[in-house]
Order: structure tokens, then C-alpha cells, then sequence
């Protein structure tokens, strides 16, 4: 080992009392309280409510969970599968295993869905939480440096990965072998993201969905190059010489861009309004006067021919 290589925890789990605290888990819900304190300021800046991201969050959090333990059960099932293994397993979440394409797509639709029902627009909504999510998975990353995995191929560079004998040897390495702390340059990678999608924010007032198509772009185009650093295997690890996880990227950073390309294009500019028409603060006050001057008139109306009548 060298002065500078980053040592793994000893510990991933804690106990208070009979409590468990997993450091992957606790890593997940930082992620997701952090997102959700960005999200609440730039919704805030968008013209939106205090505390509606929280309540988004309510449906984003157990849609993004499930895709995500579903991704990576679907792209990993020889590990839960088959002879010898027990299928049980694959709902441990709190072990490790969540696939950030699966979350992030489930999670989205959680959004929509609640944004929806809170009679919010979706494309400001999700441009709104877009930059958060990149911290989030930033913190979340770290939740694999407790359970020494996701981490890449043998490096001699003085930031190598410390691991335990076991761990390298289950990888197929010597004991003592130092590796690329990919779950940490990719954490680096989505901080550095997220600085520069708030800039563009600032300078150009991005709406319409291109938030969320510069974050895909971002994100995919970070993670296409530390995937190919990684030796972590899953069920579709090599099509047509690329890893399923690099073709993914390239996949989902073209439609993004050509999402990018058709919004600038088609929706210039940032939406006015974040709420859906007739919904918002004050909708229903300014609707109250206009509905009592209503029943005001009707009453008057029926006095007027009931004297009438009366006559």
C-alpha cells in the first residue's frame, strides 16, 4: 500500500441498540434529503410552493426504488437466480444492487404522476429536481465504497482503492491489490455536473425538458467512460465489444441531445407558469369573490320574480 491510496471502510453496518444502520442505505436517504433541499429552492425560484418537492418526493422515492432494485435484478439475475441461489435475496435492497438507470426512469414517472395529481406542470417539475439528482447520486455512490464494490480495474496511481483480501480475491486478484475508485469518480463526475448545469440555468433560463436532457447528457457522458474502467460483470457485459451499461449511455445521451435539439427549437425560452391552468396559490381565492358575486346575483334574481309572482 502508498501513503496516499484510500483505505474501505472496516465497518458498513453500525447498531443502535437493535437497529441496524448500513452505511449504503444511510448513504441513499442523505442523497435523497439533499436533492429534495435543492429541489425546494429552485422550485421556490420557479415560481412554486414551499414543500411541494417534498410531497413529490413521496411518489419519486418508492417508484425509484423499485426500478431501481428491478434494473439490476433484471441485468444481475444469475445472482439471485438459478442453482444454489436463493430468489428471496433479490429483495435485500439494503445489501447493495440498485440500478440507476431502472431508479431514475421509475422515479421520474413517480414524479409525473404526482405532479399531476398536484396539478403542477411536468417539464418544469422535472427540470426543477434535474441538477439535485445529480448530487444525489453523487452522495449515493459513496454507498459503494462501504460495500466495496462497483470499483474498477488494478492501478498503481496513488489514489488506488484499498480493499479487503478477501474482496480482491473474490475479483480475482491478489490480496493487496490496489483499484480505481470508480463509484468515487463518478461521484466527482456528477458534483462537477451539477455545478456547471446551475450556471447554464442562471445564464440562459433553461426550460421546457432541456434541464433534463443536459443531465442525461452529462450524466451518460461521465459514466460511459468510467463504465469501461470497471470489472464488475453483469448478465449483458459484452455486446458487440461494449458493456450494457456504455451502450446505454450512448443511447440515452442521443435522445437527449436530440430532445435538447427539438425543444430549443420548438419551445424557446422558459415556461411562464409551473402550474397547470386553473391550479396554483390564489386560484381558489380568486375564484371565490367571482363565485359569491354569482350566488349573490342568482338570489337576487329569484327575490325579483318571487315578488313578481306575488304581485
Amino acid at each position: 500500500m502508498n501513503a496516499w491510496s484510500i483505505p474501505s471502510p472496516s465497518e458498513s453496518i453500525w447498531h443502535l441498540g437493535p437497529l441496524p444502520i448500513r452505511g449504503y442505505a444511510l448513504c441513499i436517504v442523505v442523497g435523497v434529503l439533499v436533492a429534495i433541499w435543492i429541489g425546494e429552492r429552485r422550485w421556490a425560484a420557479r415560481g412554486g410552493e414551499k414543500g411541494q418537492i417534498a410531497d413529490l418526493a413521496i411518489w419519486a422515492v418508492p417508484f425509484g426504488i423499485v426500478g431501481a432494485r428491478l434494473y439490476h435484478v433484471a441485468t444481475d439475475w444469475q445472482l439471485y437466480f438459478g442453482e444454489g441461489k436463493d430468489p428471496i435475496t433479490a429483495l435485500y435492497v439494503w445489501r447493495g444492487g440498485l440500478g440507476v438507470w431502472g431508479g431514475i426512469a421509475m422515479g421520474a414517472i413517480g414524479v409525473m404522476i404526482g405532479a399531476r395529481v398536484m396539478g403542477l406542470r411536468v417539464l418544469p417539475v422535472l427540470d426543477t429536481l434535474a441538477p439535485g439528482v445529480l448530487v444525489a447520486q453523487a452522495i449515493g455512490r459513496l454507498g459503494n465504497w462501504f460495500n466495496q464494490e462497483l470499483f474498477g480495474k488494478p492501478t498503481d496511481l496513488p489514489w488506488g482503492l484499498e480493499v479487503s483480501d478477501h474482496v480482491a480475491e473474490a475479483a480475482g486478484y491478489a490480496a493487496g491489490t490496489l483499484f480505481h475508485p470508480t463509484f468515487l469518480y463518478e461521484a466527482l463526475w456528477n458534483l462537477a455536473a451539477f455545478a456547471v448545469l446551475i450556471l447554464l440555468d442562471r445564464r440562459f433560463k433553461i426550460g421546457h425538458g432541456r434541464m433534463v436532457a443536459l443531465y442525461v447528457m452529462a450524466y451518460t457522458l461521465g459514466r460511459g467512460w468510467i463504465e469501461s474502467l470497471r470489472i464488475d460483470s453483469v448478465q449483458l457485459d459484452d455486446v458487440a465489444g461494449l458493456r450494457w451499461n456504455v451502450w446505454t449511455s450512448i443511447i440515452l445521451f442521443a435522445l437527449a441531445l436530440a430532445w435538447f435539439a427539438y425543444s430549443s427549437r420548438r419551445f424557446p425560452g422558459r415556461e411562464a407558469q409551473v402550474y397547470r391552468e386553473g391550479r396554483g396559490p390564489g386560484t381558489e381565492s380568486a375564484d371565490a369573490p367571482a363565485a359569491d358575486e354569482a350566488a349573490e346575483s342568482a338570489a337576487s334574481e329569484s327575490n325579483a320574480t318571487g315578488s313578481s309572482e306575488a304581485d
